[in-house]
């Protein structure tokens, strides 16, 4: 009976990693359909892409998942905020033109007061900031990062 216990244990355990790979593969996929990028490589939980409006977007599949969008102008075009709706909707089946509108909103207060601004937009959340950065991102001069809600909102419990 131990050994049976023991092995179901194992068993269970061995197919968790399994099943987070087919989930970041399928939200990958979801990613790349949404917003016309396309993979530029995967390691783990993982995924990089290339955007054309973009210079960088990545896909960190650990709960909750985030995707981060950057550019290295400080104030990018239109389509670099369509993309973040995109994106948006890609990871959190969030409105593309409201989480672009989100987005927008967003980097503008965050160029106004020098610092990241956070809103959010149906079922995403989303951080976005303007630089210098002196992180990883330190090339990119906006960054936009998305995860989905989790959990009730105090603005939706207010009032």
């Amino acid at each position: 009976m131990k050994t049976i216990l023991t092995l179901a244990i194992l068993t269970g355990l061995s197919t968790a990693p399994v099943r987070a790979a087919d989930a970041c593969d399928a939200l990958t996929a979801k990613v790349i359909r949404d917003t016309g990028a396309s993979l530029a490589g995967r390691a783990g939980p993982y995924a990089v892409f290339r955007a054309e409006d973009a210079e960088r977007m990545s896909l960190d599949c650990r709960k909750p998942a985030r995707i981060t969008v950057a550019s290295r102008d400080r104030e990018p075009s239109a389509a670099y905020f369509t993309l973040v709706g995109r994106a948006a909707r890609a990871l959190a089946g969030a409105d593309p033109a409201d989480a672009e509108v989100l987005a927008l909103n967003l980097h503008q207060a965050s160029l106004l007061a020098n610092a990241a601004r956070r809103g959010g937009s149906g079922r995403a959340v989303m951080l976005c900031e303007t630089g210098p950065r002196t992180d990883a991102l330190r090339e990119d001069l906006t960054v936009c990062r998305i995860a989905p809600r989790t959990g009730l909102s105090r603005i939706g419990r207010a009032g």
